[in-house]
């Protein structure tokens, strides 16, 4: 299938590893230049170097750190109004909530909410005016089965998911959609730092824990994550412009509500 997206602009941000390189990839293979963001340079650049060998899209990279207000100013200058934009940022850490406390919290909304809807709002018109625009917000599963020891990504992502939800709505007639991916659990590096964390503090072993978390999946196994870039790229694509302000699970049928 034609994504009819081809010589698109993407920026994409936490775009070095994990599900970030992942929609990098799956956007670039369909002609889409990319802008990639991430904090560390020397894996940007390999990775961007790799994908210009490979993708007919042009990739270029910018090392930023999206939590950084200067940084965010600094890559939507780079990105030069993108058509497609892809938020993105790494969880919050894992902890007791009742350890955590303001300085906690706001790193967590500065990272996890306030940062993406600074992007959103800052490429928000240019797509209007065009009559095309691709928002997607990497989230997590979490927004529909919260848990106690991931409270602040909980608060950060929950506050991003009601923003979306009016602006997405308001923008629509305009031809620009947001929507939010919501991840279960794939083999990515942040997967297993949460797997160690969690051996390190039952003081169990990272396998056991593995297998106790493949126990929640139907699917058996972790997701993927070209899976991912794939699912991405199609929200992102000419053909996806019917959907919007949807909150769109990936993980392999752990959650088990109706809604």
């Amino acid at each position: 299938m034609d994504l009819g997206i081809s010589g698109r602009r993407a920026l994409v941000c936490g775009a070095s590893s994990g599900l970030g390189r992942a929609i990098a990839e799956a956007l670039a293979a369909e002609g889409v230049n990319v802008l990639m963001v991430a904090r560390g340079r020397e894996r940007l650049e390999a990775v961007a170097g790799a994908m210009n060998e490979e993708s007919p899209g042009a990739v270029e990279w910018l090392a930023a750190d999206v939590a950084n207000g200067t940084d965010r100013a600094a890559i939507l200058k780079a990105a030069n109004s993108p058509d497609i934009l892809v938020t993105n940022a790494g969880g919050p850490p894992v902890g007791d909530y009742r350890k955590l406390d303001r300085k906690d919290w706001l790193a967590a909304l500065e990272g996890n909410m306030l940062s993406a809807i600074e992007l959103i709002n800052g490429s928000l018109d240019a797509m209007i005016d065009r009559a095309f625009g691709r928002i997607l917000n990497i989230t997590s599963h979490m927004v529909k089965s919260p848990v106690a020891h991931l409270s602040l990504s909980n608060g950060a992502r929950a506050g991003l998911t009601g923003f979306v939800a009016g602006v997405a709505r308001d923008v629509m007639a305009h031809g620009v959609t947001i929507n939010n991916l919501l991840p279960g659990q794939f083999s990515t590096p942040r997967l297993q730092v949460i797997h160690e964390n969690f051996a390190k503090s039952t003081g169990r072993t990272v396998e056991n824990i593995q297998t106790e978390f493949l126990r929640q999946i139907p699917a058996n196994r972790f997701g993927r994550p070209e899976e991912f870039g794939a699912t991405a790229a199609f929200l992102c694509s000419l053909h996806a412009g019917f959907i919007t302000g949807q909150n769109i699970l990936l993980d392999g049928g752990q959650y088990p509500g109706l809604l």
